[in-house]
Order: C-alpha cells, then structure tokens, then sequence
C-alpha cells in the first residue's frame, strides 16, 4: 500500500521527537566524564558542578608522603628556627658575622650610629601612641578633642620632620665619607631605626647617646 506525501504535522513531529533525544545523549555524556576546572561545556550540554570538576584538584602541597620525608621537614624548619635565633642572638651582642645583609657595610655601621648616638622624638613613637590611645577613653570631650587635633597632629608632623631630616643627614655624610660604597636605600635606614625603641633595636647599638661619630676611613 503506497503512503501518500508526508503532510507539515509528519515533518514537525519528527523534528521534534529527534531534539528530544538529542539532550538526553548529551547529558549522560557530559555526566559520565568529569571535566577540569574552568572548562566551559558546550552549547545544549549542561554546566557540571564545582565539587565535580575540582574532586581531582584536592590535595595538600607539599604534603609529606612517608614518616621520613616528614622527619627531613621537621629536622629543617628547627634548622632555619635555629638560624635565626642565633642570627638574632648575635646581633644584640655585636656579632657582625650574625647580621643581616641589608645591615652589613661601614655606610649602614656609620647610619645606626649616627642614629644612636642622638635623642629624638621618634623613639618614643610606641609610647606617645599607646598614651593617646588611653586618653582617647577618658570621659571629657575637651581632653579628647585636643588629643585627636593637637597631640597627634603635632606628634606625627613631629616624627615626619625628624625622618626627613635624618634622612637628608645620613645622605650627605655617605657622600662625604664613603664615596666609593653603595649608599642606595641607607637614608630609608636611618629613619626606620630611629622609629624602633633603643633598647629593642637590632643591631645593638654600639655608641653611647651624646657620642661623637667619627667614620672608620677618616
């Protein structure tokens, strides 16, 4: 028996009965291989989720895989911790052999002892600040106000001038005295030790307060 020509309800119910099957295969498809972090699926295929695409990625760094190689870990983090307390060890005593890098050199000898041989207003830095902090909870609205806009104000310009002063200094004595060293960065050195507690500077100082600084070369 011939069948006579497909009519349009034919045609669009076999283009619709063909996409639905399409997605169903897509998605089994996309379900069953897990993709990486940051892949973008396809048009039609659905997004797989974050927990799906990073199971793979989760593991610790550097993790120590037997008791050994955890032994050799541990056996170096006291190293360096006992490296570095020696190094602090000996910069309080003097030991120029335990001193920084950026320590190291007659230009930054000569700036922490210009530094340390002088008084100055930003040594008490931690000590104006926690006293302002203090005040700030007394209950008188006039003690405060005249902490915030005069005290710390005057404190802060105080201790900006002193820095860029001592800064200036130190450059121009490195000029003078040592013309062949490098003087780069020892200006932002001074100033930075100069903010530090004298007692708690490091490393310690060698020169009374009120001590007259003479380079070794001269």
């Amino acid at each position: 028996m011939k069948r006579g020509p497909a009519t349009l309800n034919d045609v669009f119910r076999r283009r619709s009965a063909s996409a639905s099957e399409e997605p169903a295969v897509t998605s089994s498809a996309s379900s069953e291989t897990p993709q990486p972090k940051g892949y973008t699926p396809k048009k039609g295929q659905p997004t797989p989720k974050r927990s799906e695409a990073e199971k793979g990625l989760r593991r610790p760094l550097n993790a120590p895989q037997t008791r050994r190689e955890a032994y050799r870990q541990y056996r170096e983090r006291r190293s360096r911790e006992s490296q570095r307390a020696a190094q602090r060890s000996g910069a309080r005593k003097g030991e120029e052999q335990t001193f920084r890098p950026q320590d190291l050199g007659p230009v930054r000898a000569y700036a922490r002892d210009f530094v340390d041989s002088r008084r100055s207003v930003s040594e008490f830095f931690l000590y104006f600040s926690l006293a302002i902090i203090l005040l700030l909870f007394v209950p008188m609205p006039e003690l405060q106000l005249g902490v915030t806009y005069i005290v710390w104000p005057a404190m802060m310009v105080s201790i900006v001038a002193e820095g860029i002063y001592v800064s200036n200094r130190i450059k121009r004595d490195v000029r003078r005295y040592f013309p062949d060293e490098e003087t780069r960065g020892v200006g932002f050195y001074a100033a930075m030790r100069q903010l530090q507690i004298r007692k708690l500077r490091l490393p310690k100082p060698r020169v009374r307060v009120g001590e007259s600084i003479i380079p070794a070369n001269r």
